[in-house]
């Protein structure tokens, strides 16, 4: 873990994300035992981990670039957020396909939000 003056880098990203962060999250931790989930379930919650991770990636990439004042960095970080937002929207394509409830309710949401 690299330090950051008095800080290791999970201490530092814990306290620009106003103590939301998790590192055991971040460096790999699955917040649900994956070995109980019923087989037909599986695939489409390994989906949504995914989905979790690349989220929490958008969001420490998107803070990190607004704390640099470094144009350079700041372009850098945005565009890797820019390419997470991609890895979210690969990832909902493939929840689509595997969870016909999921399809459901989204599109209950879109005739919700037409009106």
């Amino acid at each position: 873990m690299r330090c950051l003056g008095d800080l290791t880098s999970a201490d530092f990203i814990e306290k620009i994300s106003g103590g939301v962060y998790s590192p055991k999250i971040e460096f790999g931790y699955i917040p649900i035992n994956l070995e109980k989930m019923k087989e037909e379930d599986l695939d489409k919650e390994i989906l949504r981990v995914g989905m979790i991770a690349e989220l929490d990636a958008v969001s420490l990439y998107e803070q990190l670039a607004a704390m640099t004042e470094n144009e350079n960095i700041k372009k850098i970080l945005l565009d890797i957020a820019k390419e997470e937002k991609t890895h979210v929207g690969e990832l909902q394509a493939l929840l689509l396909k595997e969870d016909k409830e999921q399809v459901k309710e989204l599109e209950k949401v879109e005739k919700k939000s037409m009106n």
